[in-house]
């Protein structure tokens, strides 16, 4: 079978994309986007059945900002779903996306990316599960009230607070996919502690091929895995290749900087911003063989069942060579075809996995 036969054959599901964060700036994803890596064009082409759309709050907001930063995200993901009702539709289960499919439409899920906007308040994790939200990541790139983060090195709960520890149990009760992508080490075996179903990792890498904290240790992927669990491959170059991290994370720092400028001025610093993306892009990318390489590893470690793919696209700056968009994915699936996967086994990478944790 060729390559993009099964593509299409396969049920393919991407566990993360930052995309409404395009919606808040504007963008029409009914037209193919000349920035970004996500339009209901795109995916269509690229043979993508199902997307989280990520709910994404920064961990600087205050909480009631959050709250309402993530019903903002929500209302625009349910307007670009009603305006563009002949490409895709709102996914709730794992069924229900399964008959979008054979009705050929794409599916639009979605995810919390940090635990910030439920506050203290476990009937607000319950409201924003009504309104869609299938999983949750309980922290993003600081400590927040349900545990701690991965990135800061001061650590406020040293794994999950009280209070995170009832979420997980809520969270378990309502069938809300807990998230361990982004939380420190401890909250992680935490989570694997007090959690009583399956967990996930929706957009996180191998730590023994890239030593960054956002990783999985080998360890870590072996515990996820004995509880049923999954690490969706994330896209994000410097979480692939630690060689081209030590590179890009200064070059990442300084075009962060230019593009606050830009935002607050864009006439003054246009062309500064300009520059500092240039030489960010400019810099040589990992291919998309070595998203490959992550997941090699990891169905050596557990077997071919607990991985997946979760891009992080339009959350990150740079994209792996060959990988630039969604409409390019199926590349994914002529290498694994190519380095000796089953039609079976690709099928359950693509998405097949994540569809048994729904």
């Amino acid at each position: 079978m060729s390559y993009k036969k099964l593509h299409k054959e396969a049920f393919v599901l991407d566990s993360h994309c930052d995309t409404p964060l395009a919606l808040i700036k504007g963008s029409d994803l009914s037209k193919r986007l000349r920035k970004g890596h996500f339009d209901f064009i795109r995916m269509k082409e690229g043979g993508l059945d199902a997307v989280f759309f990520a709910i994404y709050t920064s961990g600087s907001l205050e909480p009631d900002a959050a709250t309402r930063r993530a019903l903002q995200l929500i209302a625009r993901t349910y307007d670009a779903v009603e305006a563009n009702s002949d490409k895709v539709a709102f996914a709730l289960s794992a069924q229900e996306a399964i008959e979008n499919k054979k009705n050929g439409i794409g599916s639009i899920f979605m995810g919390m990316e940090n635990g910030s906007p439920i506050q203290k308040d476990l009937s607000l994790l319950r409201l924003f599960y009504d309104m869609g939200i299938r999983y949750m990541t309980l922290s993003h790139a600081a400590n927040n009230e349900i545990c701690d983060s991965c990135a800061p090195k001061e650590k406020r709960w040293n794994g999950l607070s009280p209070f995170g520890i009832e979420v997980v149990k809520e969270m378990n009760r309502l069938g809300m996919l807990i998230d361990v992508s982004h939380i420190s080490d401890d909250s992680f075996y935490d989570v694997l502690k007090y959690s009583t179903k399956p967990v996930v990792a929706t957009h996180s890498c191998c730590r023994a091929i890239a030593d960054h904290p956002r990783n999985l240790t080998d360890q870590m992927i072996k515990d996820l895995a004995a509880k049923d669990g999954i690490i969706q491959i994330n896209f994000y170059p410097p979480f692939l290749n630690s060689d081209y991290g030590v590179d890009f994370w200064p070059l990442c720092d300084a075009y962060d900087q230019a593009e606050e400028k830009f935002n607050s001025n864009p006439t003054k610093y246009r062309q500064e911003f300009r520059e500092a993306e240039k030489a960010m892009n400019a810099l040589p990318r990992p291919s998309y063989t070595e998203v490959v390489d992550h997941i090699d590893h990891v169905v050596k470690l557990v077997g071919v069942k607990h991985v997946g793919i979760g891009s992080d696209y339009d959350g990150i700056e740079v994209t792996p060579e060959g990988l630039e968009g969604v409409d390019k994915l199926p590349l994914l699936t002529k290498e694994l075809l190519e380095r000796g996967y089953s039609n079976e086994d690709i099928k359950l990478i693509l998405g097949g996995n994540f569809l048994r944790l729904l």
